[in-house]
């Protein structure tokens, strides 16, 4: 129930002003231009009315009292309802779905424009304030607040318009807003549907190309796994294979060196023997000669072989170098590219002009991406075979010659031997026992020379096996060194096995670079993993979208059935009492809304020419003793009676907690005054009622009369009578 209405500052009401609603029926009452008609545009004006024209204004600064000679201007206007919330007309119940017996909204406009609001106090937003008034059927506006043009209006309305105003009349707009709102919420999930799965294909070949990436880089883990068991593989039994051969070549070295180191023993004692011998004659010296010289070839022969075995070595090490850059050049043409790289070229090209331009932009492009080791490297390793094949050439030929030089030296050594032999003289015996001595040394040193040759075969292996646990290290990190502790079965295998393997070890290694890994490896699997939870999440949101789509017409749906059902009930039951009033105003006759489905041409410049259709309604009228059957033919007086019939039928069958009529009874005849206030205590029986009037019989009607004057400072002022209370007093 409507308790009270304050304003302070509201157009011409200077002073704060209050306005007591105790009966179910209050009029207000006095002369034109009094102000007593600002009083219902205060109650728009606090309930959220945002239409400056109907509040008789052009801007917020036009509600402030603007001052006269006696009473200065207000800095701002602030109107307050405020409704008893315990109990809403007979059927009872709050009038709010809030906690507090007493409901106060508040608005305040100042000088600068600017609108506050608050209920009880406290500061809301206008959409909290419609919201809450929207729940209660109370509005700005509309068929609870109703001025003199405004009952016409419903006569003058097209059939859509008026449909428009029955369906708030009926509270149908709750549901009217909540279909447009889920309209609206529908096309925004559409239009995030198209743009979701806009997002899904623009990811799409960006997914596609890391996918194969992450397909790259699982190849290149299950590639590193399988050489890293190869590789240990590989480094155990080379290790295995080196420490048996050292431990073969300590064996044989040992007994043949401590033994040439007696025969050199020996052979100083023989020397010395021969040296002073008294008989010794020119063969002997020949002899000690010739084997000085043999001594002397046989050194340089050593040194020469020493030195040819050292370019071996160097040449196998060159030789591998040479293979791995050629396997590693056969891949070359497999060398992938990441589609980023290309997109920037792309870009980059696509802001270049000349031809020569672009070209230059290609190669440098390409000649990024060429192999690191590339055909430069692979000429000097060629070239530095070459060169170590020729120094092994010079180096055997210089064998050969010392060769041949050192057979000559026996062949004349073997000629002296031989006639020293035939000599049966004592003498001689020195000469013999120094043949003998450099016989077993030459038989000693030349098996030396094999196990040195070994030995520096197995220094250049174990070099080699060295640079492999490096390399295995950086390929594979400490992993590597596991191979230590590994158990190899069938060690004594051909050694051509090991050879296959380490040719084996060799491509596999070539291959996990091209493949890739480490940091970009990482960063791939990192970037596929979110991209494809991005993608899964867009997957899951579109489906989520889907699904409130669905939602959303089902809704949609079901609100348009409620509102053609309720509608139609609704007019029915206007109709019952719109026929009621109009008989009663009358005397006689009969009026209905009737529904019209009529044929709405689109505006839209994609759909001209076609029509969608539109559902309205229209006002059916029959006078009594009259043949008047359509609102044109009507008189200005039969129309306001028939406007009041049906506002009151709207009021009554969906009655808001209050209405305030502003001078409809303005055309009303003396007779038809009387069945006006007979339909006035009718409909306060259901909604509690604020009349603005000038017509006694109006008055007579009402329990509280407030009179508006207005004195010379233009400031309205107020003057009550409350019948209701007089009439307790006297009984």
């Amino acid at each position: 129930m409507l308790k009270r209405l304050e304003l302070a500052g509201f157009k011409s009401f200077a002073k704060k002003t209050t306005l007591d609603f105790k009966s179910r029926i209050t009029a207000i009452v006095g002369p034109n231009g009094s102000g007593k008609s600002n009083t219902a545009e205060a109650f728009r004006f606090c309930l959220g009315e945002q239409s400056m024209k109907s509040m008789r204004g052009k801007r917020g600064e036009d509600l402030i009292w603007s001052g006269s000679t006696e009473i200065t201007r207000a800095p701002r206007a602030s109107v307050k309802v405020v409704f008893d919330n315990l109990s809403a007309g007979e059927a009872g119940g709050k009038v709010f779905d809030v906690d507090f017996d007493e409901v106060s909204i508040e608005r305040e406009v100042g000088r600068d424009g600017v609108n506050t609001y608050s209920v009880n106090g406290s500061p809301v937003r206008l959409k909290d304030v419609v919201e809450m008034l929207g729940r209660a059927h109370i509005g700005a506006s509309g068929h609870h607040i109703i001025s003199q043009g405004e009952a016409d209006r419903i006569l003058n309305s097209n059939i859509k318009e008026r449909k428009e105003m029955i369906e708030d009349a009926l509270g149908l707009k709750v549901y009217q807003y909540k279909k447009e709102e889920s309209q609206r919420k529908l096309e925004k999930t559409a239009q995030n549907i198209k743009e979701v799965e806009s997002l899904r294909r623009e990811i799409a070949p960006h997914l596609r190309f890391l996918k194969k990436q992450v397909e790259k880089v699982e190849k290149a883990e299950e590639l590193r796994v399988r050489l890293s068991g190869f590789y240990r593989e590989y480094l155990k039994r080379e290790q295995v294979y080196i420490e048996e051969q050292n431990k073969e070549i300590e064996v044989n070295k040992k007994p043949v060196s401590e033994r040439l180191h007696e025969l050199e023993r020996e052979m100083l004692e023989a020397r010395e023997v021969l040296s002073n011998s008294s008989k010794k004659d020119e063969k002997s010296e020949k002899l000690i000669e010739i084997e000085g010289r043999i001594e002397k070839v046989r050194g340089g022969r050593d040194l020469v072989g020493r030195e040819a075995g050292k370019i071996e070595g160097e040449e196998s090490a060159n030789q591998r170098s040479i293979e791995k850059i050629k396997i590693e050049q056969s891949r070359e043409e497999q060398k992938t590219v990441l589609l980023q790289e290309v997109e920037d070229l792309e870009r980059e090209v696509s802001k270049i002009s000349q031809i020569s331009d672009i070209l230059e932009k290609l190669r440098s492009f390409i000649a990024k991406h060429k192999e690191k080791r590339d055909q430069k490297n692979l000429d000097e390793l060629t070239k530095l075979g070459e060169e170590l094949r020729n120094k092994r050439v010079e180096i055997e030929n210089k064998i050969k010659s010392l060769d041949n030089e050192l057979a000559n030296l026996n062949t004349e050594y073997q000629t002296i031997k031989n006639s020293i032999e035939k000599e049966k003289d004592s003498s001689r015996e020195a000469e013999k026992n120094i043949f003998k001595i450099s016989s077993e040394q030459s038989e000693l040193r030349a098996r030396l020379n094999i196990i040195e040759s070994e030995e520096k075969r197995m220094r250049l292996l174990e070099e080699d096996w060295k640079r492999e646990i490096q390399e295995g290290g950086v390929l594979l990190s400490t992993v590597i060194l596991e191979f230590k502790d590994l158990k190899i079965e069938n060690l004594n295998e051909n050694r051509e096995e090991q050879e296959n393997r380490r040719r084996e070890l060799e491509k596999m290694k070539i291959r996990l670079e091209e493949l890739g890994g480490g940091a970009e490896s990482m960063e791939v699997m990192k970037e596929y993993k979110e991209t494809t939870e991005r993608d899964a999440f867009l997957e899951r949101e579109l489906e989520d979208l889907k699904k409130s789509a669905e939602a959303l017409e089902v809704l949609i749906r079901e609100l348009s059935e409620k509102l053609d059902v309720e509608f139609k009930d609704g007019v029915d039951k206007i109709n019952r009492a719109f026929k009621e009033f109009f008989s009663l105003m009358f005397g006689g006759g009969n009026a209905e809304l009737k529904i019209e489905n009529s044929k709405l041409k689109i505006q839209d410049p994609d759909e001209i020419g076609q029509e969608r259709p539109e559902v309205g309604l229209d006002i059916i009228v029959s006078l009594p003793r009259k043949r008047i059957k359509g609102l044109e033919m009507l008189s200005g007086g039969e129309r306001a009676l028939t406007s009041i019939a049906l506002i009151f039928a709207m009021s009554q069958v969906n009655p808001p907690p209050f209405i305030i009529l502003d001078e409809t009874d303005a055309a009303l005849d003396e007779a038809n005054s009387k069945k006006y206030g007979d339909m006035i205590e009718s409909l306060s029986k259901y909604s509690q009622l604020i009349l603005i009037t000038h017509n006694r019989e109006t008055m007579s009607r009402a329990g509280i009369i407030y009179g508006v004057t207005m004195g010379r400072d233009g400031q309205s002022r107020l003057l009550s009578i409350a019948f209701d209370e007089a009439v307790a007093v006297a009984k």
